[in-house]
């Protein structure tokens, strides 16, 4: 989000005095402008720090998405708020860190050089894997939303359905499935409001799997575009 939108829901926040939790699990992905900014910063740099709203801001975290290891089910609030600060760490107890987990994190992360090389390559790889399955895809007729974060891009197949209804996408999704042997998530399950966009996920695969996927959809595509 822009500074903007970061000012207009600050502001929100004050008016109506109401908490304001983000999730910044995605923050280490961007690979284009614009850039990651935290709502902690944004909230800094309207000098918001010794107001009530600085204890009603939290920021949640993981480290699944930005350093791939989803198995270490580590997960992070940051917040100024006692109240929520105590009350995480009484919770917690219910799904405590391995302390062999714990040790590995903490040689993982003190590597600065080692964490910012790879966070660099990382965003690198994200950006040209989502570029070969967005010119893949539009090789098929296929377009995608623009992003500049994630590891997953909505891909509109609506021309595809047989009907406009999510009982035709769930229909569409079991074709993929069956006929081109790929998992790609309807809609539907993500909640949208409406049926024939799909969720495909580009950052778990190599550039030789992704390219096998892209002639599977096409041919798929094509076989549609024939009946």
């Amino acid at each position: 989000m822009s500074h903007v939108e970061l000012d207009e829901l600050t502001t929100f926040a004050v008016a109506k005095k109401i908490h304001l939790i983000s999730d910044e699990i995605f923050s280490g992905t961007v690979f284009e402008n614009p850039s990651f900014i935290s709502i902690i910063e944004a909230v800094i740099n309207r000098k918001l720090e010794k107001t009530d709203l600085w204890s009603r801001v939290h920021i949640v975290y993981s480290l699944f998405k930005d350093l791939g290891i989803p198995g270490f089910r580590v997960g992070m609030i940051y917040s100024n708020n006692e109240r929520v600060v105590s009350t995480a760490t009484k919770m917690s107890s219910y799904g405590l860190v391995s302390s062999q987990t714990q040790y590995l994190l903490s040689k993982l992360l003190s590597g600065k050089e080692f964490r910012e090389n790879y966070l660099k390559e990382n965003r690198n790889r994200v950006k040209e894997r989502r570029e070969m399955m967005v010119v893949g895809l539009g090789e098929a007729g296929i377009s995608c939303l623009k992003g500049n974060a994630g590891l997953f891009c909505w891909v509109d197949l609506r021309n595809l359905l047989s009907s406009n209804t999510f009982t035709a996408e769930m229909e569409l999704w079991k074709k993929i499935l069956h006929e081109a042997g790929l998992n790609i998530s309807p809609g539907a399950s993500c909640h949208c409001s409406e049926p024939g966009w799909f969720r495909i996920c580009f950052a778990n695969m190599s550039p030789e799997t992704l390219k096998v996927s892209m002639e599977r959809m096409k041919a798929f595509i094509s076989k549609q575009s024939c009946m």
